[in-house]
């Protein structure tokens, strides 16, 4: 069974000094030099990436009852911790110290230490960081006039482009490995990953190589090598970079001082074009969007798009999938606006659109349950177009959501992500109307929720 197993991710964008023209070689000299020039002039850039992952041991059931806990003693049952380490590949994006990595190599590290190939050795701190992209940009400290790689605009990479990649796979230093772009616009069917929009490449990746860099033959950055399609947990010829694109909106925000990703919010629902329903709308080839729902405060919504609408393409650029749109806005950044090319009724127009972030509104009123109801610890907010980006929310989800569900409501079953509906048969709109639901309950206590789009009704007694 295929399982994608996740290598590195990032992005990042400065100033590109011009491109070099691509040439075949002229001389046998220049033939038996093969990339050793390009890896010489790039390879200082790609670092080594050491980070402790401190996590938390779990807790033995049995001594969560009140018996055992006064029979062993309170401190018996403490959960213990366990240090990982963990081992990825970084790009350095700046002379003074910005590094481009994976979060899954770095994310959650307590301690990150970054080797260059001329063996320095610095202390790192995450600036930002994005779980659910996978990338995550570093600030080298005491660091000054570092080798950086260029990114290049990967909206020009074609495939069939000869492509290099620089990482430390299995540990053993730094390697290169070198391949062709097999293919673009890979999303989250191959990966995983709901919102990616991978750059594929047969150039050999395996674990260790997360975070390291798929450049050209011109030793300009393309991507960041993330993950890989594999059987048997090695590189099968089946790659994926995140492009240089998105790593640079990245990092644009990490050097203008933002500690969270902040990526302009559509506030749709929309999905791929099939034959049928291309067929449907008079279109004589699939191709575009399909807008399935639109939330009324999304800037989309404000613009005149309506359910239906079919959009083709974002600031000119061919989308096909809701992941593709995604990844055109978030280069885009929020604070500007996107043209989108839309098909309604056979007839083609374009809209202008603002990239805004999530609306906060109306205020999520974020809650945390004290000791005055059965559920001490249970953090719960107002659901509101914020919370459903962050959350992962259906974009219809209203009223309630479980942000931690806290000692008791876990032992209880609630989990992160629940919409609560109702609570002993009485409705749940706001946090408000948790807290009274559960502050003396009676014997019995009945959640109507739903959890990934499904109804749950948990009952349990006091």
């Amino acid at each position: 069974m295929l399982r994608a197993l996740l290598l590195c991710l990032p992005f990042a964008l400065l100033q590109t000094p011009a491109h070099a023209e691509t040439k075949v070689p002229q001389s046998q000299a220049e033939i038996s030099l093969g990339f050793a020039p390009v890896v010489k002039e790039a390879a200082p850039a790609v670092v080594n990436i050491y980070a402790k992952i401190v996590r938390q041991g779990r807790a033995n059931p049995f001594f969560s009852d009140p018996f055992f806990q006064d029979f062993f003693g309170g401190g018996f049952n403490e959960p213990r911790q366990r240090v990982q380490n963990s081992l990825g590949s970084g790009v350095i994006l700046s002379d003074d110290g910005y590094v481009v990595s994976n979060y899954h190599v770095v994310g959650t590290a307590t301690e990150i230490r970054v080797v260059t190939t001329d063996r320095r050795e610095f202390s790192a701190q995450v600036v930002l960081g994005d779980k659910e992209s996978d990338i995550a940009i570093l600030r080298l400290e005491d660091a000054e006039r570092l080798p950086y790689l260029p990114l290049r605009d990967s909206d020009q990479v074609e495939v069939g482009e000869l492509a290099l990649a620089i990482g430390n796979p299995f540990g053993v230093g730094q390697t290169v490995s070198s391949g062709i772009i097999s293919g673009l616009a890979r999303t989250g069917t191959a990966t995983g990953n709901a919102r990616g929009y991978f750059i594929q490449t047969d150039a050999a990746i395996n674990p260790g190589n997360s975070g390291g860099a798929l450049i050209d033959v011109n030793g300009d950055l393309i991507g960041i090598n993330t993950s890989i399609l594999t059987r048997s947990g090695g590189s099968n010829g089946v790659g994926f970079a995140i492009p240089a694109n998105l790593v640079a909106e990245f990092l644009r925000q990490a050097q203008a001082g933002n500690d969270q990703f902040v990526s302009p919010w559509a506030g749709i629902s929309g999905q791929h074009m099939s034959a049928d329903i291309a067929e449907s709308l008079g279109m004589a080839i699939p191709q575009g969007v399909v807008i399935s729902n639109l939330h009324p405060l999304s800037p989309l919504a404000e613009g005149g798009l309506r359910v239906g609408d079919v959009v083709t393409h974002v600031d000119g650029d061919e989308v096909n999938s809701p992941a593709e749109m995604n990844f055109r806005m978030s280069v885009a950044g929020v604070g500007g606006t996107s043209v989108l090319t839309l098909l309604r009724g056979g007839t083609q127009d374009e809209v202008e659109v603002a990239l805004i972030p999530a609306p906060d509104t109306p205020s999520a009123d974020e809650t945390t349950l004290d000791d005055r109801t059965v559920m001490p610890g249970l953090v719960i907010s107002r659901i509101n177009p914020a919370v459903i980006a962050k959350m992962g929310l259906r974009l219809t989800e209203t009223g309630v959501v479980v942000l931690d569900a806290g000692r008791y409501g876990g032992r209880s079953g609630l989990r992160v992500g629940d919409v609560l509906n109702s609570i002993n048969g009485n409705a749940i709109a706001h946090p408000n109307d948790v807290t009274r639901a559960l502050t003396d309950p009676g014997r019995r206590v009945q959640f109507e929720l739903l959890r990934g789009g499904r109804s749950v009704s948990l009952r349990f007694r006091l």
